[in-house]
């Protein structure tokens, strides 16, 4: 999320280490400090101004508020006005904007009348980086819901919802970038408009693959409840190829900021907006990507031809099972690095996992792959790569390429599981007789040996 802020300090010294503080804070926009009262007013009055005439990049509606800095910051040695009646002047002409008052007296009594004239925060001086981001993003986030309720952001939420496909890997290095990636390409040559997110958050590799440096994430979004088309435009990076992505974080720790809700909201919100989301969930199950296989409408599995990638596929499809994220014959597989003399064919991973197998199998191409991954250049792969013809193929037998249908995402009508914090039943509950991974299912009717586990 882009925070445009606008200070307002007359004094030289304190404009100085407020400029500074505010250039180290992650997803700020600080504009020139203005030096007094009637020069912040004339400056959010000619942002209003420009809003209320339009922008050609934003679809619907022109609001007062698209262009309008989320927050301000106020002196307490601003003038001509009075700091306080500067702040009730704003909160009363602009509401979407949250203010913080600087001061060196943060105490009990000018807390409360900077409240009551309308401020969402005081940092008092000298300033502290930790207490103004702080203050800072709190205003934020509560301009940004006002925004919202007022009709600013141009929130794109009507009309149908655009299909969801996630991709997950058995185990890891099994393809599952490389799948993500050419079936959004595949996707996007056809005509439709394409999201590709990253949900491989610890180890999320869509940007190496794509040569894209980018400091936005999908973290920037976890903690807003009303993502308008603003907000969306910000994290999203609009690729050359005409794919919008939305990239895992840098540092991985920060993916445990991305939780069941907040990827529920991201994706509705890139569903409101794209016609196909595409997303590489990578091979480790955490809450949001669960969310994510449990809210599409088709549930792609790749996995090579071998006994561990395949004991794997199963361990995976039953514990979708167990935690009712999905049912097995509700996945698809898809088998990569296939090769004629392959022992492991695709009807025998079907029995194996319980799944439904792709009729289009991926054949093995390190040769022709290697260089266009080392480069970062997947979407320069040559269109005589058996590779990039087995994947488009596969696009087609998916119905991504064909004209784009309204279709409502798999509902959450079902219990979950505490990876995604609602309800499950207990794990300790083996599956119902006949169902796959059931004592039986597999040994009694279907091929055993390496593929069972024991």
């Amino acid at each position: 999320m882009t925070i445009r802020i606008l200070p307002a300090v007359g004094e030289p010294d304190a404009a100085r280490a407020v400029s500074s503080l505010l250039s180290q804070l992650p997803g700020a926009e600080p504009a020139p400090p203005v030096a007094d009262s009637t020069a912040l007013a004339d400056a959010l009055d000619r942002a209003a101004s420009r809003a209320a005439a339009g922008s050609p990049d934003l679809p619907g509606p022109p609001s007062a508020v698209d262009e309008l800095p989320e927050v301000v910051l106020v002196h307490e040695r601003i003038g001509p006005v009075p700091a306080l009646e500067l702040i009730r002047d704003i909160a009363l002409r602009f509401p979407a904007v949250g203010v913080v008052l600087i001061t060196t007296d943060a105490g009990p009594a000018l807390f409360a009348a900077a409240m009551d004239a309308g401020a969402r925060g005081i940092v008092g001086l000298p300033l502290g980086y930790d207490e103004l981001a702080a203050r800072v993003q709190a205003a934020a986030q509560w301009a940004s819901g006002v925004r919202v309720h007022l009709g600013g952001g141009h929130e794109a939420v009507s009309g149908p919802a655009g299909t969801l496909v996630t991709v997950t890997g058995a185990k890891g290095g099994v393809g599952t970038t490389v799948t993500a990636v050419q079936l959004a390409l595949a996707a996007h040559a056809a005509g439709r408009s394409v999201a590709l997110v990253d949900m491989d958050l610890q180890s999320g590799d869509v940007a190496s693959y794509l040569d894209v440096q980018f400091r936005r994430s999908i973290v920037d979004l976890a903690g807003i409840r009303d993502i308008s088309v603003r907000v969306l435009q910000d994290a999203v990076h609009a690729h050359h190829t005409g794919l919008g992505l939305l990239l895992a974080p840098e540092e991985g720790e920060r993916g445990e900021e991305v939780d069941d809700r907040a990827a529920r909201t991201v994706l509705a919100a890139l569903r409101s907006r794209y016609e196909l989301v595409v997303v590489d969930c990578g091979s480790q199950m955490q809450s949001a990507n669960a969310a994510a296989v449990e809210l599409s409408d088709t549930a792609l599995l790749v996995t090579t031809p071998d006994v561990v990638c395949v004991r794997a596929a199963k361990r995976l499809v039953r514990l979708w099972d167990r935690l009712q994220i999905r049912k097995a014959d509700d996945t698809t597989t898809v088998v990569n690095r296939l090769t004629r003399n392959t022992e492991i064919q695709p009807p025998l991973v079907g029995k194996a996992t319980g799944t439904r197998v792709a009729r289009t199998p991926v054949p093995a191409g390190f040769k022709e792959l290697q260089p266009y991954v080392d480069a970062g250049r997947m979407q320069d792969l040559d269109a005589r790569s058996t590779v990039r013809q087995a994947l488009w193929a596969l696009a087609g037998e998916l119905g991504l390429v064909d004209a784009p249908a309204a279709r409502q995402g798999r509902g959450s009508h079902r219990a979950r599981t505490s990876l995604t914090g609602r309800r499950r039943k207990a794990l300790t509950a083996g599956p119902a007789a006949g169902e796959p991974g059931a004592p039986g299912a597999f040994g009694a009717s279907g091929p055993s040996g390496p593929y069972e586990e024991g």
